[in-house]
């Protein structure tokens, strides 16, 4: 039979950061030709620091981009209807990152220190909220971990399954301060679009949703050909730090027992965070619609056909 000569719809993915491993589920799916096999012309779109994932999403530059769920909270309170459609880092992996002999054991230690991090993202103003930080000196965060090695007595933000993995293989020691265990856990690397796409393509959003669940179950599975191609896009990262930090990654990505989908959402855990995000008073109003936040509705259901429900004493 003929191939089909129906033509594939172009589609864009912006990216928030640098390709790395928590992209690896969306470049898994590019990759494996998920996304082609759903008629889908893919390109991802590489970020980097300040990278305006959700002004091209506002203003319909992009269908589709990946972003952190205090990011689309942001996006509400400046009334941009940003959707979040999947949720394949579960927990989130922000830390801070200190020197292995340092003094300080847990936050309430952090006092006389140098600390490296973006002072408007929500994390750093919940941490101000909770801790006093006193004599810390808050530096900007540059996205290198170089200061970081020439200097004891520094930290800085950190996602757990990289700048650890990466100050290893370079002989320092660390340890590492998980801001969940603050409090602050907020859905990771989330698949977004517009609502106004959601309106009047349901289905493309449908398809790119489903390729991309499967790509993030492939990926948590099989990371090594994803990695090496990461790797080939972003060569400063190692591809042994990469497939390291996999390892670091996939408990992050443990899906709640009663999930019905991967990638699901709770409206619970989004609720908490707008109110720690008013209470930190990074935004002004704490009534925001967190049902217009997230649907799972795209998500393809957990398939349990293969589960027995009907098992006889032999």
């Amino acid at each position: 039979p003929q191939a089909s000569s129906i033509p594939l719809t172009k589609v864009e993915l912006a990216l928030n950061w640098f390709p790395e491993i928590e992209h690896g589920g969306y470049y898994t799916a590019l990759i494996n030709d998920y996304y082609k096999e759903e008629g889908l012309d893919v390109t991802i779109l590489a970020g980097g620091p300040d990278a305006p994932v959700i002004q091209r999403l506002g203003s319909n530059r992009v269908q589709f981009g990946v972003a952190n769920a205090d990011n689309v909270i942001f996006a509400h309170a400046s009334d941009l209807p940003i959707v979040a459609l999947m949720a394949p880092i579960q927990h989130s992996p922000r830390c801070l990152l200190i020197h292995q002999d340092s003094s300080i054991n847990n936050f309430a230690d952090l006092k006389n220190i140098t600390l490296a991090m973006n002072d408007s993202n929500a994390f750093a103003q919940y941490l101000r909220h909770k801790i006093p930080l006193t004599n810390v000196q808050v530096v900007r965060y540059t996205g290198s971990i170089a200061l970081f090695l020439e200097n004891p007595n520094m930290a800085q933000q950190a996602y757990n399954f990289s700048e650890p993995v990466i100050a290893k293989s370079k002989g320092v020691s660390t340890r590492q301060l998980m801001l969940s265990d603050l409090g602050f856990d907020p859905y990771t690397s989330l698949l977004i679009t517009n609502q106004d796409i959601i309106n009047k393509q349901p289905e493309l959003v449908k398809k790119f949703a489903k390729a991309s669940q499967r790509g993030w179950q492939e990926y948590i599975q099989n990371p090594s050909a994803t990695n090496k191609y990461i790797n080939s896009l972003n060569p400063e990262i190692d591809l042994e730090i990469l497939n390291l930090g996999t390892a670091e990654l996939v408990p992050l990505c443990q899906q709640p027992p009663d999930s019905k989908a991967f990638g699901e959402m709770t409206a619970v855990r989004w609720q908490t965070l707008l109110e720690q995000m008013y209470a930190s008073k990074v935004i002004e109003k704490n009534n925001l619609p967190v049902d217009r936040m997230h649907t799972s509705k795209f998500l393809t259901q957990h398939n349990r056909d293969n589960i027995p429900t009907n098992i006889s004493e032999p």
